[in-house]
């Protein structure tokens, strides 16, 4: 554990009584501990951007105690960066200390991003009770699989008994919903165990509609973003508002053990510093990463198809590890379905597909039809390397930002979902399967809320089919995000892993895991040496890498296809004929060969 960083953090949060919080626009304050109100005192020493801290020290308070802050007499509220939240993000804070809680493995040297396999999950519906204890006992799953990291989706502190957790207004908290600080200690801890590395889900673009107290103390809003309100950059007090988001930063690498942030939507962070906040992460996580002895990743969630934020800050980056590439998503799902409507508008063609496989954006500096501009920059495939990359055929946006919630295995027939499965692991991109993808689940993965407040329940349930209209999709098409049906529905089966076309299905992804695990060729990042030949009219498609040739039919009728030096089978779910000058395969099917 990093001493040199957190005990200053625990020293403003009550573990050894001590207590201090940043409201540079109050006249009096006290700090509320078990029900007793104690003044605090400002500090006066500091007249620079970080003027406005109060302290005080409360005897006998420490892990357990609750508290809150009253400012200029007003109703008490829970501590910004509140570790605990027992009660919800409205009442008071408790004091939680990570020496109090289930101990990390000491030993744990975490594991390289090169390499990895990503499993994106939620907690609340990976399986019917929702909480981390319960989601450890399906991780052996994981393991056999061949997964090799697990990425939760957001756990801080929100308003409500459900939902995605995108509307945290308490980043520092572990929601109750789940089993609170303790029980992510442990499911950190049960993951290490197996071997699995775990990746958070951290937002800090914006704070959710209910619960956000942040402004009362400070000024740490600067307007609003399309999700709620964002946080100040680089107006004055931004100085303490990116020294409140590093500082959760290093919490989550250093009190909970987590080995990854995935950073959502970087795009809606607005900073006009020279500095950007991104490359002082990527910095707080390299100087963790030296001390605790272990990779501490970011990957960026990015809608500006920019390498600049995967590039080595050395190098004019910014310095994070990789990104989510939703170009690669795009054009699988387009390829697939043959859906061309919103942003998928430029992705229906083969070609395109072939043309994202080697060069990860499709937008690079092109023009976007949907957006109406042009967008984005080339990839330097010379130098940057596909692992930065994440590939995925869903994940929780994709699925859960439709009407109905739909998966891929709601209107694709087994084969093509195995298809599909093919092309991620065989890239040359890092892969990423969302929770139940892998045996082509049936039970949807819809947007759901639990807000007990009524009006922003209708808010929400409005605001929902206002955007489902925009895309097509009527009112009908949508099931109500506020009822508790919708949230039910979406939690996984796990009677379908071993029925039928389901283990079919989960068979072909442990398999294609095992030969992305064995094969070097499919493990070679460079992709300046992926090439990928296209036949529009037969729906065809070979992927070469290295020796290896990943021959896709996606026609509805059999095809051969030309390959030279073929001579054997690594995969071929469906069967395939193979000779030295050809493949042939089923209707919509793969076969994984390897020539020379």
């Amino acid at each position: 554990m990093i001493r040199s960083m957190t005990t200053a953090t625990r020293s403003g949060l009550g573990t050894d009584g001590r207590f201090a919080v940043w409201a540079p626009g109050a006249d009096a304050v006290a700090v509320v501990v078990d029900g007793t109100p104690h003044p605090m005192t400002r500090d006066e020493e500091a007249r620079d951007a970080g003027a406005g801290w109060w302290h005080a020290l409360v005897a006998g308070a420490g892990h357990g105690s609750d508290y809150a802050y009253a400012l200029d007499g007003s109703d008490p509220l829970p501590e910004p960066r509140s570790r605990w939240q027992p009660a919800g993000v409205h009442a008071a804070s408790r004091v939680w200390d990570p020496d109090a809680s289930p101990a990390l493995d000491d030993a744990w040297t975490g594991r390289a991003l090169p390499g990895a396999v990503i499993y994106e999950m939620h907690v609340g519906t990976f399986t019917p009770g929702g909480t981390f204890d319960d989601a450890l006992e399906r991780l052996d799953h994981l393991v056999d699989l061949g997964i090799t990291h697990v990425e939760v989706l957001p756990v801080n502190a929100f308003d409500g008994s459900r939902g995605w957790g995108y509307d945290g207004v308490l980043w520092f908290a572990v929601t109750e919903n789940y089993g609170g600080p303790d029980g992510f200690r442990r499911f950190v801890a049960g993951c290490h165990e197996r071997g699995l590395a775990v990746v958070l889900d951290a937002v800090y673009n914006h704070l959710g509609p209910s619960g956000a107290y942040l402004d009362r103390f400070g000024p740490y809003f600067s307007g609003a973003n399309d999700w709620g309100s964002a946080l100040n950059l680089d107006g004055p007090g931004s100085d303490t508002v990116r020294a409140y988001i590093l500082e959760n930063v290093a919490m989550w690498f250093a009190d909970f053990g987590v080995d990854a942030l995935r950073l959502d939507a970087v795009h809606a962070l607005h900073d006009a510093r020279a500095t950007h906040l991104l490359e002082e992460m990527a910095t707080t996580a390299d100087t963790l990463a030296s001390t605790l002895g272990r990779p501490c990743v970011l990957i960026a969630e990015s809608d500006l198809n920019d390498p600049r934020l995967v590039t080595p800050r050395e190098a004019g980056g910014y310095g994070l590890d990789a990104q989510w590439c939703d170009d690669v998503h795009h054009a699988l799902h387009s390829t697939l379905t043959g859906e061309t409507q919103g942003y998928y508008v430029d992705f229906g063609e083969l070609e395109t597909l072939a043309r994202v496989l080697r060069e990860a954006y499709v937008h690079a500096g092109t023009w976007s039809t949907f957006r109406g501009r042009t967008h984005g920059r080339p990839v330097d495939l010379a130098r940057v390397p596909g692992h930065r990359f994440l590939a995925y055929l869903q994940d929780h946006d994709q699925v859960g930002n439709r009407a109905a919630g739909d998966r891929l295995s709601a209107s694709l027939p087994p084969g093509l979902l195995a298809c599909g499965a093919a092309l991620v692991f065989c890239s040359p991109f890092t892969p990423m399967v969302f929770m139940g993808e892998e045996w082509g689940a049936s039970t949807p993965w819809a947007f759901f809320v639990g807000f007990d407040d009524p009006e922003l329940a209708e808010a929400v349930r409005t605001g929902r089919r206002a955007e489902f209209a925009a895309h097509g999709w009527g009112a009908a098409d949508a099931p109500d995000p506020t009822d508790v049906a919708t949230f039910e529905r979406s939690t996984l089966d796990w009677s379908e892993p071993g029925e039928g076309q389901h283990a079919w299905l989960l068979e072909v992804y442990r398999s294609l895991i095992a030969l992305r695990r064995t094969e070097p060729d499919l493990a070679d990042p460079r992709l300046d040496r992926v090439h990928c030949d296209v036949d529009p009219g037969s729906r065809t498609l070979v992927l070469h890498r290295g020796n290896l040739r990943l021959v896709v039919n996606l026609a509805p009728v059999e095809r051969t296809v030309a390959v030279d030096g073929a001579h054997e089978t690594l995969a071929a779910p469906l069967g395939a004929g193979v000779s030295e000058a050809a493949v042939s395969l089923a209707p919509e099917s793969f076969a994984l060969v390897r020539v020379g």
